[in-house]
């Protein structure tokens, strides 16, 4: 039977980056400041390493090469992992930005895909906002002269985010993850990203980052966007777990899994069936895992891939998840 594996995360130094994934994760990563840690990637610029087991050391991109069966049977996985899951800590503003669509990344981006995401609120300080969307419509040529003057700002729609939270973020969006908010996403397999405005920023060498105001004019919606909604989440009880769905799109479905095995002695059952790989991203709290023979521990912080088919997981402890789908 196909075994799970634990995955080592590639890191980014973004400028607005801070130290909360390794404080809080013990990601031990050492890289000042650490903005993102991309947790299941094979994306080639950021590629995730599978640690321990027969595979250790070996990109996840080279495992899944060898073993496409690992992913299942459904259409969208196309022979690869069609999504990336990241840790990101905003100790400062993120760029104003937008993704393009699938449709638009395979026309002029060389047929890579465009980037939809959902983004799960780890914690946020209290006057912690996003930017989702505009507050108004505005016409293209208007919208590219605020961006001249440096006067954008009067056109985006900030919203107050709290831990817990949960944010689709649908491609040709206008967003931003606002300064002290600790965030885990899950989007497409892609790195296109068109920065509309950054805050007149330079970076360590004293240069502004790049923008990239035709592409996202482009891709951008430019009408105004509704406030977002949480969604409607039930959880559903099962002896020792509880679960509840938070997303689910075309590209991917995510649910967060509570574990407390502490007052039972049964644990937690868990499986991949054969359609689809699952990832599970530990967000809080520790315990065990168990698949063959094996028990493995694991903390608030690791990420396991389980590939599809895969055989039957026994998991003790006391922690919450987000439970990834393909």
């Amino acid at each position: 039977m196909k075994e799970p594996f634990f995955l080592k995360p590639a890191a980014k130094d973004y400028l607005w980056g801070g130290s909360r994934l390794n404080d809080d994760f013990s990601k031990n990563i050492d890289m000042s400041p650490l903005a993102e840690t991309w947790e299941c990637s094979t994306h080639p610029e950021g590629l995730s390493l599978v640690s321990g087991g027969a595979f250790d050391g070996r990109s996840l991109a080279s495992v899944l090469k060898e073993h496409p069966e690992f992913l299942g049977t459904h259409p969208r996985t196309k022979g690869e992992l069609p999504i990336l899951i990241k840790f990101i800590d905003a100790k400062q503003d993120l760029s104003v930005q937008v993704h393009p669509t699938d449709e638009y990344a395979a026309r002029y981006e060389n047929g890579q895909l465009g980037k939809t995401e959902m983004w799960y609120v780890l914690d946020a300080a209290e006057d912690a906002q996003i930017t989702y969307g505009l507050n108004r419509t505005v016409d293209k040529e208007r919208f590219r002269e605020a961006i001249r003057k440096g006067t954008v700002e009067k056109y985006l729609q900030r919203v107050p985010v709290k831990k817990n939270d949960v944010f689709y973020i649908e491609a040709g969006t206008i967003h931003a993850v606002g300064a002290g908010a600790l965030i885990a996403e899950i989007q497409e397999s892609s790195n296109l990203t068109y920065r509309i405005y950054d805050y007149d920023r330079t970076d360590r060498d004293g240069r502004k980052r790049e923008l990239h105001i035709d592409k996202a004019l482009d891709a951008a919606c430019l009408r105004a966007a509704g406030e977002p909604r949480q969604p409607l989440r039930v959880l559903k009880y099962r002896r020792g777990c509880a679960a509840e769905l938070l997303c689910r799109c075309r590209y991917f479905e995510v649910y967060r899994m509570l574990v407390n095995t502490e007052r039972c002695r049964e644990q937690v059952s868990y499986r991949a069936d054969s359609t689809s790989f699952r990832v599970l991203l530990c967000t809080d709290g520790c315990g065990t895992i168990r698949a063959g023979r094996e028990t493995l521990p694991f903390f608030r912080g690791d990420c396991i891939f389980v590939p599809a088919d895969s055989s039957v997981l026994l998991i003790h402890g006391q922690a919450q998840f987000l439970d990834v789908r393909g």
